[in-house]
């Protein structure tokens, strides 16, 4: 089975998490798409960022009806800290029928040469890139390195570019500040997931 492994801290999972997961596991080869909860950094203020548990209950409860999708909490298991091949490593041990991938957005691909044994896993993996918008000083600083906006893994046979795939600008940093400031949120996230959150009053 063809795994396409989607890293994020999901503090929460929200309506573009999902919309990017469910296209992949649609729209390309890939068999499944799991979401892979990373956890509390210790080194990083996690003042914002809700327990381990509570995260990996939040995408379990966003995703229960797709059979496509599955909840990870692989990395809770591993020495921290942890690096991506390590965790690659281990699925690949656990699961030796299943070949996995790698989701991830262009602009976590434009750092991707400075992973941690990142030569080892574009060697060894497929890499699936979901476009996304640059801020203007993301673009700026792109410009600035390279003179374009044309990304370098563009020619890669490892990579493979989504580009159909939709753009999204949510993000769980908006959700937090405004379930803050008691705005209603309840269209970015589903309703189970809006449910929990809601009444665990979290974010407040």
């Amino acid at each position: 089975m063809k795994i396409g492994l989607y890293f994020g801290t999901f503090n929460p999972i929200h309506v573009g998490h999902l919309i990017i997961a469910n296209y992949m596991a649609e729209h390309t080869d890939l068999d499944q798409v799991w979401m892979v909860v990373t956890p509390q950094n210790p080194l990083k203020d996690k003042s914002t960022l809700l327990k381990d548990a509570h995260r990996l209950n939040i995408v379990r409860e966003a995703i229960e009806d797709n059979p496509k999708l599955r909840a990870s909490d692989i990395e809770f298991h591993l020495p921290k800290p942890n690096y991506t091949i390590s965790t690659l490593t281990h699925l690949k041990e656990k699961y030796p029928n299943h070949d996995f991938s790698l989701i991830m957005g262009e602009d976590n691909l434009r750092t991707f040469h400075k992973w941690y044994n990142h030569e080892v896993i574009l060697e060894k993996h497929m890499i699936y890139v979901y476009p996304r918008v640059l801020t203007s000083s993301e673009e700026a600083e792109v410009v600035e390195q390279k003179g374009t906006i044309d990304h370098p893994y563009r020619n890669s046979k490892k990579v493979i570019f989504c580009d159909d795939a939709p753009i999204m600008k949510v993000s769980a940093s908006f959700i937090r500040q405004s379930i803050k400031e008691g705005k209603d949120v309840r269209y970015l996230l589903t309703e189970p997931v809006y449910q929990y959150i809601t009444d665990m009053h979290f974010y407040k």
